[in-house]
């Protein structure tokens, strides 16, 4: 069958997580849940950042772009995900599937700018203290953040119209829960060799530029804060970037992951299982790790419960230290290791 008689697929049809009709309910309840927790942190942190006075610094204003960014990124690929645990058609439209990866790969290229303007923002907070004012002005900050928006978006964007240029003529079949750049490649009928290029150059260009900076701002970070004679100013000095090097941590691993190694067919269901953590459990840690680890956070939320609920004062306290969605936080990790030994369709 010749391409120009060919058929072009109006829709695909997503594996989802797991065929194994035992195990949907629990994977629903489970995700569901994770997806509340996602919105309610990061929704959150946003107006926590916007409204509590001590959280007005350059290094706040990032954090709530970077919430903002998780909202979308988790609320891209989640929701359908749960639709299709509990629907007998798994489908998504041709250009629905665009629209999921646009919107993701959008929030993805943003967030490692984000937390490279994170990076940068801490360097200067620690190496320069008394210059960081001048430095990290508000004109500064607005444009990091716009910058990290739009080549977010331009990445995408290019890989979008590469992709989805190429002719699917079937099979339609997605073995992931979500539209990806892989799995979408192999359906098509035409030459991926271009889009295969454009997809690894931009991830793995955007991977390294970023992490550079990253790994760059700690290393002068930690060289400075090795210089610091008082252990308590040391550990005040950790503390201000502990937060944010634990989530680019989690992030960075969980993409190097994904897209750069390129395991054989046999680790696919694992790929699939770190897939979840790095589009679904990413985006519900980052508010609970500045909730749970950065003190000027932990304390606004107080304060702001407190003037919310004063009648609960005498509990709010053992609220915070029990910070029962912490539990899930911790947890996840845990099914992530009893998911993978799942046998996944």
């Amino acid at each position: 069958m010749t391409m120009e008689n060919s058929t072009q697929v109006k829709e695909f049809v997503l594996c989802g997580l797991s065929n194994n009709d035992k195990l949907i309910p629990f994977l629903f309840a489970f995700f569901f849940m994770v997806y509340l927790v996602t919105l309610f942190g990061n929704i959150g942190l946003i107006a926590i950042v916007n409204v509590a006075s001590n959280l007005n610094s350059p290094m706040y204003y990032f954090l709530s772009y970077l919430s903002a960014v998780d909202l979308f990124y988790s609320t891209s690929v989640t929701p359908k995900m749960l639709s299709d645990l509990i629907s007998l058609k798994k489908t998504i439209s041709f250009h629905g599937c665009a629209m999921q990866l646009l919107v993701f790969a959008t929030m993805a290229g943003t967030e490692v700018l984000l937390l490279s303007s994170m990076s940068y923002d801490r360097y200067v907070a620690i190496c320069h203290p008394l210059r960081y004012i001048s430095i990290m002005t508000k004109k500064k900050c607005v444009s990091l953040v716009s910058l990290s928006f739009f080549f977010g978006f331009l990445q995408s964007f290019a890989q979008i119209v590469c992709m989805f240029s190429l002719w699917y003529c079937g099979p339609n079949v997605i073995d992931h829960f979500y539209c990806d750049i892989p799995p979408i490649l192999k359906l098509s009928c035409s030459k991926t060799l271009q889009c295969d290029i454009i997809s690894m150059t931009l991830i793995g260009s955007y991977s390294i530029c970023t992490l550079s900076a990253i790994l760059v701002s700690y290393v002068l970070i930690f060289s400075t804060i090795l210089r610091i004679n008082s252990s308590k100013g040391r550990q005040k000095a950790f503390n201000t970037c502990s937060s944010h090097l634990m989530c680019a941590s989690v992030f960075y691993v969980t993409v190097i992951f994904t897209y750069v190694h390129s395991p054989p067919s046999g680790l696919q269901k694992q790929d699939k299982v770190i897939s979840v953590f790095y589009a679904i459990g990413t985006p519900m840690l980052n508010p609970l790790i500045y909730s749970l680890r950065n003190q000027e956070v932990k304390r606004a939320i107080i304060q702001a419960f407190n003037n919310t609920f004063p009648q609960l004062d005498c509990i709010c306290d053992l609220c915070t230290q029990s910070h029962p969605i912490f539990i899930m936080a911790m947890l996840f990790p845990k099914f992530l290791s009893i998911f993978s030994n799942l046998q996944l369709s």
